[in-house]
């Protein structure tokens, strides 16, 4: 390949991850949310060009990454299948009064509110625990992230293993242990879509289906249980110490930056050294093109720029608020609205999770039906991810934001219709919606703030979104004694309430993005034509074609 053809394949690559919103030509992601918000580090690790690492320990790195995200990430979201096992070993059932224990009930208020707190406090943590993992994934590479991770699915492990044994409770600090140790671990691996950047999206989407298929199911003596479980850590541990990069590899962008610095160094000493220093400053330079361009996949570069930039054209709302601080994104309604969405859908979601039994018992005046719907569940949950992740790529990509929002308050209102239905049959169809609803929407999300806000500021306004959303969670006590106490235990009240706020706020955001994209697409196209510039035919002669004939002033004398 000649140099001009390597150097239009990086070229081309550079526009296409300008336009794309999955990075930049010129800075690299940052995890960090507080990023610019802190102090800079003293210094952060450098990150390493994929070439330098072969294909063999590359392919082993993402199959690895997907293997304990699968058994780590997201184990705490299995909630449903292990409360019952907590339940039938009596966790917190001192807690139960004595004509609760008489009327021999599965699980008493007491209880359920002591472990649905569990659950709550491990979905807020793994939900506001991007901060601190964005910082340290920043400044100290991936590898010391992931090494942290194992240390607290370690902690987790053993105090649920021993927490009969343990003065006071310690299947809360546990269980929080397990909800902090899934982010490190799961967050850390996002760099490895940089080892074979041609296929960067269906190594995200491995990575984050396996954090959706991950979590508990079935039936098992928890000491048994987290003492087996123990090998997940040791061996993540492992792997990072012999198999794992320490460092995060290079983005699109800081490769075709390596390459461009690398000729700027070749012309600023042009002349200077001897012939074969000069010849030896050549050679590397057209090394380095030609396995960024192998890399990157030189001969789609430019049909790859096309696809992107019809993609963000077609969102309606990409580059709406680029080039705002973070700030100035954070007071504008499209912040604000996400935001309470997001808040109201999240605490829906983790919700459902934690009380399908109890929710299902009371509708269907049946225990052991509700046994058969949770046991439908804890499976549907992990499958759901697999199954949703290629529909889910497809419909982002080749639609409108506004319509993947619309579709959003779709689902999720038919999910909350199916939930105020007492039959079987509208538990079956609840539950397969909801499971793939799930997934949907934190990409959905995480989606709209990467077109809306752009990646300069990304972690900041998007972290911001997460954490709020999980602190919003606490909220979920409340719905616990408004189900047992003011309405006697019946969740339909609860379900409805949550419905109909969900749809309201969800159709003010509908309504909002899809004002807002027409505008855009009005304010793009005026642009458009105040830069557009008269063309001449060729042969034309422009003196000729822009001298006065008379008409300007023709009917004014």
């Amino acid at each position: 390949m000649a140099m001009y053809e390597r150097r239009g394949s990086i070229e081309s690559f550079a526009r296409s991850r300008t336009a794309s919103p999955t990075g930049s030509e010129r800075r690299k992601l940052s995890f960090n949310p507080l990023a610019e918000w802190d102090p800079p580090a003293a210094e952060q690790p450098p990150p390493v060009p994929a070439f330098e690492v072969s294909k063999a320990k590359r392919i082993a790195q993402v199959v690895i990454a997907v293997i304990y995200c699968l058994l780590a990430a997201g184990i705490v979201f299995g909630f449903a299948a292990i409360k019952p096992v907590f339940v039938a070993e009596g966790v917190y059932k001192d807690k139960c009064t004595k004509k609760e224990l008489e009327d021999g009930v599965w699980v008493c208020y007491e209880q359920e509110l002591r472990l649905n707190l569990m659950f709550t406090i491990a979905a807020v943590s793994t939900n506001v625990c991007a901060l601190p993992v964005g910082t340290v994934l920043d400044r100290y590479g991936p590898r010391v992230a992931s090494i942290i991770g194992c240390v607290c699915l370690a902690v987790g492990s053993l105090l649920l293993a021993f927490a009969k044994d343990i003065p006071g409770d310690a299947y809360i600090p546990g269980y929080l242990f397990l909800a902090l140790g899934g982010p490190f671990v799961f967050i850390s691996s996002f760099q490895l879509s940089n080892t074979f950047p041609q296929h960067s999206g269906l190594i995200l989407a491995l990575l984050t289906g396996a954090f959706d298929t991950s979590s508990t199911n079935g039936s098992f003596d928890t000491r048994k249980f987290f003492l087996i479980y123990l090998i997940v850590p040791v061996l993540t541990l492992i792997v990072q110490l012999v198999v794992m990069p320490a460092k995060s590899y290079k983005s699109v962008g800081e490769l075709v930056k390596q390459v461009e610095d690398t000729q700027n160094d070749i012309s600023r000493t042009n002349g200077i050294g001897e012939e074969h220093v000069q010849n030896a400053r050549q050679e590397h330079y057209d090394n380095i093109a030609t396995e960024v361009s192998e890399l990157l996949g030189s001969k789609s570069g430019d049909k790859h720029a096309r696809q992107e930039e019809d993609k963000a054209r077609r969102s309606g709302v990409w580059g709406a608020l680029h080039g705002k601080t973070a700030l100035q994104q954070i007071l504008s309604p499209w912040w604000v609205l996400i935001t309470v969405f997001t808040m109201v859908q999240m605490l829906r979601i983790n919700y459902f999770v934690a009380t399908v039994r109890t929710q299902y018992t009371e509708m269907l005046g049946s225990h052991s039906k509700a046994v058969t719907v949770n046991e439908f569940f804890d499976v549907a949950l992990p499958l759901g991810g697999v199954v949703a992740i290629p529909f889910i790529g497809l419909v982002l990509d080749h639609t409108s934001t506004p319509f993947v929002l619309a579709m959003l308050v779709s689902i999720a209102t038919a999910i909350g219709v199916f939930g105020l239905v007492p039959e079987m049959w509208a538990a079956y169809i609840n539950i397969i919606l909801f499971v793939l609803y799930r997934p949907f929407y934190y990409t959905a999300v995480s989606d709209y703030s990467a077109k809306v806000f752009g990646f300069d500021t990304f972690g900041k306004v998007y972290g911001l979104i997460i954490c709020s959303a999980g602190l919003f969670n606490f909220a979920q006590a409340g719905l616990d004694a408004l189900t047992h106490v003011t309405f006697h235990n019946n969740p339909i009240p609860v379900n409805a309430i949550l419905l109909g706020v969900a749809f309201i706020v969800g159709s003010v955001l509908v309504g909002f993005v899809y004002r807002k994209s027409v505008t855009l697409e009005k304010d793009m196209l005026r642009e458009e034509a105040d830069e557009a510039t008269e063309r001449l035919m060729p042969g034309a002669n422009g003196a000729q074609v822009n001298r006065p004939h008379g008409h300007e002033t023709y009917g004014t004398e």
